[in-house]
């Protein structure tokens, strides 16, 4: 088990938000901490603790200009700490290619290859060769409508009809490294993590997997490493000291290894 830190960047700035307030009209999200440094502020303090292996995430929307003010701040970040971080947030594959010049370990993927609520297949192996299987990350965020995980898209902000199953994530294996699941309904709310999709994702072993959303404690942290037997990786957001929040990164990483 693995503990992934993160840099989350939203109109150019380093902050903690609630995943489900986020909206692409007038770029607004509900705002747990506002950082007072930048994104090279953060990735030199994960470089410096051998930290590797986070997420460097750009909220905005392609195409605004809140969101070119997050790609720059994205790529200081990712040329801190070459291939320490990956990064999503609007990857295709044309642009695939200068994030990892940059410095990113990988890109992260997900309204482009939920293309129109389902998985495009035409898009996923382009994006897989553009990146190469072996730097791309599959994001399988998802939502619980009803009794089952939805794969959410475009910022959390679409429903697909995708669902997030252990057969989803084998099929989806040969064409990536690794997964990142975002529990939505729990993200930036420090309630505890969704049991229902660490269930899921315990039972899964082909790829490294990193869960967020919800870690509130360290019980939280110990409760998922035993649950899943250490198989699944973490990243703490609103909860972590230097976030704000009160748990310390450093005894983070001593629970997680």
């Amino acid at each position: 088990m693995r503990f992934r830190p993160c840099i989350d960047i939203h109109n150019g700035i380093v902050k903690q938000i609630i995943g489900s307030s986020l909206k692409d009209e007038g770029s607004s999200a509900s705002e747990n901490y506002v950082s007072a440094y930048d994104s090279v502020h953060y990735a030199d303090m994960f470089r410096e603790r051998g930290l590797s292996g986070g997420h460097a995430i750009i909220l905005n929307r392609k195409g605004t200009p809140e969101y070119e003010a997050s790609y720059e701040e994205c790529i200081k970040a990712l040329k801190a700490y070459p291939g320490g971080l990956q990064v999503g947030g609007g990857i295709n594959p044309e642009n695939a290619g200068e994030f990892l010049d940059a410095g990113a370990s990988h890109v992260i993927v997900t309204s482009y290859v939920f293309a129109d609520g389902i998985i495009n297949k035409d898009n996923l192996d382009k994006i897989s060769k553009a990146a190469t299987p072996d730097k791309l990350v599959l994001d399988l965020s998802c939502k619980k409508i009803d009794s089952s995980y939805f794969v959410m898209t475009d910022r959390w902000q679409k429903k697909t009809d995708e669902i997030l199953t252990l057969k989803l994530l084998e099929e989806l294996s040969a064409f990536c490294d690794e997964f990142l699941v975002h529990a939505v309904d729990s993200e930036g709310k420090a309630n505890g993590p969704e049991k229902g999709v660490l269930e899921i994702l315990k039972d899964f072993d082909l790829r490294p997997v990193t869960y967020a959303g919800g870690i509130a404690s360290y019980e939280d942290i110990i409760s998922i490493r035993d649950l899943c037997e250490g198989k699944v990786d973490i990243t703490v957001g609103s909860a972590l000291d230097i976030y704000g929040g009160k748990l310390e990164m450093d005894e983070i990483v001593k629970i997680c290894s």
